[in-house]
Parts: structure tokens; C-alpha cells; sequence
């Protein structure tokens, strides 16, 4: 038996499948930045309605994560301080806050974030070195609608997400025990 647990020991000592892995992904009808892209370039302002922007998916009753921005949300978003000129803000942000209660808008996060950790097992288990590469992508996009027409759109986000988090700890599992140490005499 105790041969048997020398093996499995000595077995994982470089298996980094071993390591968690985990995903953070917002619910959205795309599977990339790119396909919510296309969806939105079908959106015209001032051509586009609410029905035309329920056949694309885009309609916060069928769709999850989809933000619903009422005249006070839009305002605040587009008009932060006293010393913001309306008059330089884009026609169709205008034309929507001039509508007052007839404006409405769309805010629409989607992403999917991919957590593996890499490197030595037993050097991440016994926290001397862990390594976590996170990888994805996030879109977000804004609609603001004025009597049921799309008046403008915005859309932004980060098409591809490549991010190394590194943490060494020289006296691992230690490392931690001086600060709870100190925490616990308080």
C-alpha cells in the first residue's frame, strides 16, 4: 500500500491537469466578440425599430444580461456634470434625451473569461508558485430608443483578453500564517 501511494505521489508530481481550472461567462446569444459585433452592425439609427431589434435577438425579454436604461439612467450616463455642453453630444443622444420618458435604452455586457492555472503541481498545491493564465473576451454594446426607433448605438469592448497572473510565495504554505498569526492576537 505504501508502494502504491509512493507511485501516485511520484505520478503527479508534474501532472498539472491536476490544477482547477474555472469560467466566468455573463449569458449572452453570441459565442464571440465577433458574432456580437455583426448582430450589431445590422443596427441602423434611426432606421432600426424595437421589432427589428427583437429578430436579432436583442430584446431584453427573450435575452439574458440585457440592461434596461430609463431617461434618469441615460442622463446620467451621457450628461455626468452641470459643465457637460448637450449640444456636443451625438445627434441621436440629443434627440433621445430631449424625448424625456419616451427614451429608453438598451445596455448589453457579454463575456466569457477562461481561468486555468498552469505550471508544477505540487508548487501550486503547496502555494510556493502559482500561475493562472485568463483568457476571453468581453463586448459591450448600448441602444438608446426614442417612440420605439433605435436613435443611437455605442458599442466597445475588448475582442480578445490575454492576462498572466503570477504569485510566489517563498515560504508557501507559511506565508500566510505570520499575518493570520497577528490577526488572531488582535
Amino acid at each position: 500500500m505504501k508502494k502504491l501511494a509512493i507511485f501516485v505521489c511520484l505520478g503527479l508530481a508534474g501532472c498539472s491537469s491536476l490544477l482547477p481550472r474555472g469560467d466566468a461567462v455573463i449569458e449572452g446569444p453570441w459565442r464571440s466578440f465577433e458574432e456580437a459585433q455583426h448582430t450589431f452592425d445590422k443596427v441602423i439609427p434611426y432606421q432600426t425599430t424595437v421589432e427589428d431589434l427583437k429578430a436579432l435577438g436583442l430584446a431584453p425579454s427573450s435575452r439574458p444580461n440585457i440592461t434596461l436604461l430609463n431617461y434618469s439612467d441615460v442622463v446620467r450616463r451621457f450628461i455626468p456634470s452641470p459643465t457637460t455642453d448637450p449640444d456636443e453630444l451625438d445627434a441621436g443622444v440629443r434627440d433621445c434625451i430631449k424625448g424625456k420618458t419616451a427614451c429608453t435604452g438598451f445596455e448589453i455586457e457579454q463575456r466569457t473569461i477562461n481561468r486555468t492555472r498552469s505550471g508544477n503541481f505540487w508548487a501550486d498545491f503547496l502555494n510556493f508558485k502559482r500561475q493562472v493564465d485568463v483568457t476571453g473576451w468581453q463586448f459591450n454594446g448600448m441602444l438608446l430608443i426614442k417612440d420605439n426607433v433605435v436613435v443611437y448605438k455605442l458599442v466597445g469592448g475588448k475582442p480578445l483578453i490575454h492576462e498572466r497572473e503570477q504569485n510566489r510565495n517563498p515560504l508557501g504554505p507559511l506565508q500566510d500564517i505570520g499575518g493570520s498569526t497577528l490577526r488572531s492576537m488582535l
